[in-house]
């Protein structure tokens, strides 16, 4: 997929605005492919362009320091991320005393990772309305809206439609294959 030229445009500007970016104008070019390879669904997803804006400086700051790192030219400290030329390699350090403790760490979505998610669940929303409207007396969509969106249980959505579990379990397996081939 190519990019639009003013979505080149913004992703030139952002990479050159961002402060990292002084004194390592000579990886331009891996910033930049950095910065599209990461950004392309984004790109074809988000509409609004402050959005589109927000989301493509937070995607350029990711690839500029991941550039950087593989690079050799940033290194992580404890006060974050410092270029190379600024670590001190003759200071030592007793570390002997230094406890160590691992934290569940909670790991949020990143945006690339958010779209992907909206995408998919639109792609089966927009599956599960299709089918329903070819099988309406299947009522496929108040089945995947009971199970997914309610959470009830087959027996619970088996009295709900006056149906057997069987023919609740039957129904969902059935619309599940469908969605599965029309997201395919």
């Amino acid at each position: 997929m190519e990019l639009e030229q003013d979505k080149i445009n913004l992703i030139e500007k952002i990479i050159k605005s961002d402060r990292k970016f002084a004194n390592n104008e000579d990886l331009y070019d891996d910033f930049f492919n950095e910065t599209c390879k990461r950004s392309l669904l984004i790109v074809k997803t988000v509409s609004s362009d402050a959005t589109l804006e927000a989301y493509l400086r937070k995607i350029a700051t990711t690839a500029i320091l991941n550039v950087l790192k593989s690079e050799g030219r940033l290194r992580r400290t404890q006060s974050g991320f410092i270029p190379t030329k600024n670590v001190s390699l003759e200071t030592e350090t007793d570390y002997s005393n230094t406890i160590i403790n691992y934290e569940p760490v909670d790991i949020q979505d990143t945006p690339e990772d958010v779209i992907l998610k909206k995408d998919i669940l639109q792609n089966i929303s927009d599956a599960v309305y299709e089918i329903d409207k070819i099988q309406p007396e299947k009522n496929y969509l108040k089945l995947y809206y009971l199970r997914y969106e309610h959470g009830l249980t087959q027996k619970e959505i088996a009295q709900e439609l006056n149906l057997s579990q069987s023919e609740v379990s039957k129904r969902l397996f059935k619309l599940m294959g469908e969605v599965k081939q029309a997201i395919q």
